[in-house]
């Protein structure tokens, strides 16, 4: 799907459909205040029979536009206006997506750019209408005997009344489809089952990213972690035939390529099984969803390639798949990390953090301006924030309220949780230098601890993504590619290179 900008009157706008706002209780924005002007009141008519009222999330198709250019409306609801915020308004043009992808046409325009959402300029609506224009269309059926038709829709315009601010709308339509792209990157290496996607594979999507792109791929295979001392990451695998992997992937888009990059670390479990910690059998299947970190990273790498924001990033994911067999690490090992710290394993299902720790570590060698993991860490997590922020965590108050502003531009939110000094007590080990669980408490909140221990001196966020990853049989969400695109963005005040 292609998209473009339109300034002329929406009346005049020629296309298959044009999907139209409607507010409850309200005057109808300006462009489709044109538009029910130019088309004998058609707009107005349904509302005032109660045919379409505007309530949230609905839709209503009408299928002739006398006296415009369009041979069909599409009518969306976004409720009351006094309640309309972005969360709403997403969730309108979720439902405007996912019906105009229905219909048998190939040119459409939106009239949403005009609609009043209180500071949220053109560049944010211009960029969530293309987002979610995105995501609508993923269909993950590639693992069916019979696939789906893709949607017809090739051509998607953004109404724009100025004309002044048609540059704006662009730059904002840019970053969104890129995103869009990026979160359906991630869900389908989520929704992909285990025996496909693993650890292998995922070394050879990022080598396939590489190629021709100018990100530079390094996959560091188990002789080589062997070599360079990570233990931990090592350990996780020992139980599975399929071999554990270190995906390195470099942007360096700086004007100066020895700039410090900001460094991504996802979890790249790709399926676990809890190892001999094993776990009940009650929807263990979703179990393939323990590389959502890593496919956050993939995700995010995607969209950093397609933006060209002027920053270096590093992408580094931490793949193994943690399964039981004679092999296999054991409650109470004692493992040594790539940062030389022993951990006294007490549980094989907090493994996670063991393939993290060294990643963390991994990451010195870049000296890097600010580092962020992001895993399914914990669900510890889903209980204390359920599905809909993500659990974060941070070493410096600055760098988590960049992470937090990040994910509201986005819409991808986070809430911090605290990192105090008090918690670290509960992974004393008496065997080694720390345990890699601390008890039944703060759960979340000690998984975090656990990591600090193997952050560098930089700037670092933990993000955990248990809650959020995937909304169990609707699959993979994509989260958080947005959030992470945005703090990139903002770490390159919206500088875009050629």
């Amino acid at each position: 799907m292609e998209f473009s900008v339109l300034t002329v009157n929406p009346a005049r706008a020629e296309a298959d459909c044009i999907v139209v706002p409607v507010i409850r209780g309200s005057q109808l924005p300006p462009a489709a205040a044109r538009l029910d002007d130019a088309s004998e009141r058609l707009i107005g008519q349904l509302i005032e029979r109660g045919d379409f009222v505007g309530d949230l999330g609905t839709t209503q198709l009408v299928p002739f536009a006398p006296g415009l250019n369009t041979a069909r409306l599409l009518l969306v609801g976004c409720g009351e206006q006094e309640k309309l915020d972005e969360a709403r308004l997403r969730t309108a043009l979720d439902a405007a997506m996912s019906a105009l992808l229905r219909l048998p046409i190939e040119e459409a325009a939106i009239a949403f750019t005009d609609t009043e959402l209180g500071p949220r300029g053109i560049d944010w609506k211009s960029r969530m209408i293309a987002e979610a224009a995105r995501r609508a269309a993923y269909r993950f059926d590639e693992c069916k005997s019979q696939r789906s038709e893709p949607a017809s829709l090739r051509q998607l315009a953004l109404l724009v009344s100025d004309p002044s601010e048609a540059e704006r709308a662009e730059a904002g339509m840019r970053i969104g489809a890129a995103i869009g792209n990026g979160i359906n990157v991630a869900r389908r290496l989520g929704d992909l089952p285990g025996n496909i996607c693993t650890p292998t594979y995922m070394a050879e999507q990022a080598r396939a990213m590489g190629r021709g792109s100018g990100l530079t791929v390094t996959v560091h295979d188990e002789q080589a972690l062997e070599e360079m001392g990570a233990g931990a990451l090592l350990a996780v695998g020992r139980g599975s035939a399929e071999p554990s992997q270190l995906i390195v992937m470099e942007y360096r888009g700086a004007d100066d390529p020895d700039e410090a990059p900001h460094v991504l670390i996802g979890k790249g479990i790709s399926f676990d099984s809890g190892g001999i910690s094993i776990k009940g059998g009650a929807d263990m299947d979703e179990m393939k969803y323990d590389m959502g970190g890593a496919a956050g990273v993939f995700g995010t790498m995607s969209a950093v390639m397609e933006m060209k924001p002027k920053l270096n990033v590093v992408g580094i994911v931490a793949s193994a798949e943690n399964m039981p067999d004679g092999h296999a690490m054991r409650p109470g090992d004692i493992l040594t990390t790539l940062r030389g710290l022993t951990v006294e394993v007490l549980n094989t299902d907090a493994e996670g953090r063991l393939a993290l720790c060294d990643a963390l570590a991994y990451a010195d060698r870049y000296r890097p301006a600010s580092v962020i993991d992001i895993a399914t860490l914990t669900g510890a997590c889903v209980i204390a924030l359920g599905s809909h922020a993500i659990g974060m965590m941070s070493n410096e108050d600055t760098m988590a309220e960049q992470v937090t502003e990040a994910g509201v531009t986005a819409w991808d939110r986070a809430w911090r949780l605290p990192l105090w000094e008090e918690y670290q007590g509960q992974l004393d080990s008496a065997f080694a230098d720390l345990a890699n669980i601390g008890g039944r408490k703060a759960g979340a909140i000690t998984a975090g601890c656990f990591l600090s221990r193997f952050v560098g001196e930089w700037p670092w966020a933990h993000l955990d993504v248990a809650g959020t990853a995937w909304n169990g049989k609707k699959g993979a969400t994509g989260r958080p590619v947005g959030l992470l695109s945005q703090y990139l963005l903002d770490r390159a005040e919206h500088r875009f290179g050629e």
